[in-house]
């Protein structure tokens, strides 16, 4: 009876152990399992379910000055960034991914910014004489130092933000100006998401009544043909502050 118990005893204890180390060896196992993705490419399953580049990481092919025809000098690569030198301003410093337009998508895009720096990310951007900036059709990803910017910001200007429309909840994800942050947006026309390392920090329905009150509450009055397109370019801004983009992928949905 006592050899028993005690065989009963060794073998719970064994089991016990048994029943923590498959966590242990499960963690083990995904830290030597973890893929790293080099910057600037896709995954076989990306690329199977429609993503693509935009950029390389080395050549900046595809893109040019907003309404230009060239690369412009105000930006450069720079360890595999596409990097805007911060001698743009409110107008002349933005540029456009020109080979494609775009309508409803999924975009994803690495980044970062300045200290005290300002900049943006655009879509359904039309290019036109008439038309001075990216701003004046299309509607902006807000990317700026949110910790660090000199000026008090409105929510609707802070990071994340759809530019003077809807502002973003970034509590718990802002990092300082220098660090890389990820982002994302989908959009179709019934839902728009903007997303922030990893948060989501707002969703809108375009074109509702509730998004034509924002449109028309007096901010674009200066810009008539803000997002009455719903189809157009890819575009980055350089805003008088250096900032730094890479990983731009997206895919049409």
């Amino acid at each position: 009876m006592i050899k028993s118990r005690l065989y009963l005893g060794i073998l719970f204890s064994g089991l016990l152990l048994l029943s923590c180390n498959p966590d242990k060896a499960r963690e083990e196992m995904e830290e030597e399992e973890e893929i790293v993705i080099p910057d600037n490419s896709l995954t076989e399953n990306e690329k199977a379910i429609g993503w693509m580049l935009l950029f390389d990481g080395e050549d900046p092919a595809g893109w040019r000055a907003f309404n230009g025809e060239e690369f412009p000098e105000g930006w450069t690569v720079e360890d595999g960034a596409l990097k805007a030198l911060g001698t743009g301003g409110d107008i002349g410093g933005d540029i456009v991914f020109a080979p494609m337009d775009f309508e409803e998508f999924e975009m994803e895009f690495t980044w970062k910014i300045a200290p005290e720096g300002n900049s943006g990310v655009f879509y359904h951007v039309v290019e036109d004489p008439k038309y001075k900036a990216p701003y004046e059709t299309g509607p902006e990803y807000q990317v700026i130092d949110q910790l660090g910017f000199p000026q008090p910001l409105e929510d609707w200007q802070s990071l994340a933000s759809d530019y003077g429309m809807y502002a973003g909840d970034i509590e718990g994800v802002v990092k300082p100006a220098g660090e890389w942050n990820t982002s994302r947006i989908v959009f179709t026309k019934d839902k728009a998401s903007y997303w922030l390392n990893g948060k989501k920090t707002l969703e809108f329905e375009p074109y509702s009544e509730d998004w034509k009150e924002r449109r028309n509450s007096g901010k674009w009055d200066d810009f008539p043909d803000y997002a009455t397109t719903r189809r157009g370019l890819i575009a980055l801004q350089d805003h008088g502050s250096e900032a730094w983009f890479k990983n731009i992928k997206i895919r049409p949905l």
